[in-house]
């Protein structure tokens, strides 16, 4: 006779999990486990290779600019539908709420070491920063805004090229924001370009690559198409890591690569000398 009855594990309830979701991230690079707060407070670095992850604009904003510094412009700009592609608007409303930000570049005035300056960060988390009409229309403004401050205009670039939904529309923004930085270089003003990753397509085809200075962020991946398509196009061996910062680095593409919680001191650097003196000054 049994005195004690054997206990399922249906008796054990529901199973409780060791710890909530989304506190750790594995890195792609060395596949160490980071602790998500302790990736945030290094700028989302890791700590074991140095890894850089995409950042928000945001978060880069506010790692970069003198505290209360910047003043947000053009932050109502939306887009509209004008080829009246099936579901665009719905992917946009949607993009919208997941990562708070109206469109995927967030442009305004800052300072950066007391050093004057108007910035356009491209944000990879909003339909991987494709270049659509908004997104040219404020980097366009941006640019105007600083040849209008008579200051620098800094950018940084994270884009998948442009945007296919709005077809030609989204094309001509590589003219206009060219055209804009032409005449902003007419005028005697600076342009600081800062490639992250990636940085491709169309956007890599007008203002990212036409910076007086051009940084980039350790082992990004630039170019205008994806390695597959280049090979199969030029029917080439292609050498390896030829679309990373650092083999742009060898053949003069990129003028310095940059790790991030560098940058900050870097550009303020860089505006020293190459802002107007009365920007300078002011």
């Amino acid at each position: 006779m049994a005195f004690f009855k054997k206990r399922s594990i249906a008796h054990l309830g529901e199973k409780k999990k060791d710890m909530p979701e989304g506190l750790w991230i594995k890195c792609p690079s060395c596949n160490e486990s980071l602790f998500q707060e302790a990736l945030s407070k290094n700028l989302r670095v890791c700590s074991q290779c140095n890894y850089h992850f995409t950042i928000s604009a945001p978060d880069r904003i506010a790692s970069l600019v003198d505290e209360g510094s910047f003043a947000e412009i053009d932050a109502d700009l939306d887009s509209v539908d004008a080829l009246g592609f099936k579901g665009y608007l719905d992917k946009v409303r949607a993009y919208q709420k997941k990562t708070g930000l109206k469109e995927a570049v967030v442009t305004g005035r800052s300072r950066i070491q007391e050093q004057p300056a108007v910035l356009a960060i491209m944000d990879f988390r909003f339909l991987g920063a494709s270049m659509g009409s908004v997104v040219g229309e404020k980097i366009t403004r941006a640019i105007e805004t600083a040849t209008q401050d008579r200051c620098a205009v800094i950018i940084f670039s994270a884009s998948g090229g442009a945007r296919m939904h709005e077809g030609i529309l989204s094309l001509m923004q590589m003219a206009k924001t060219s055209g804009a930085l032409a005449r902003h270089s007419q005028a005697g003003l600076p342009f600081i370009s800062v490639l992250t990753h990636p940085t491709t397509g169309g956007v890599t085809a007008s203002f990212a690559t036409l910076g007086d200075v051009i940084l980039a962020e350790p082992k990004c991946m630039i170019g205008f198409a994806g390695p597959r398509v280049v090979k199969e196009t030029t029917h080439a061996d292609l050498p390896p890591g030829f679309q990373t910062a650092e083999f742009m680095l060898q053949h003069g593409l990129v003028d310095r690569i940059v790790e991030r919680k560098e940058m900050r001191a870097q550009l303020a650097t860089l505006l020293k000398y190459m802002n107007p003196p009365a920007a300078r000054a002011a």
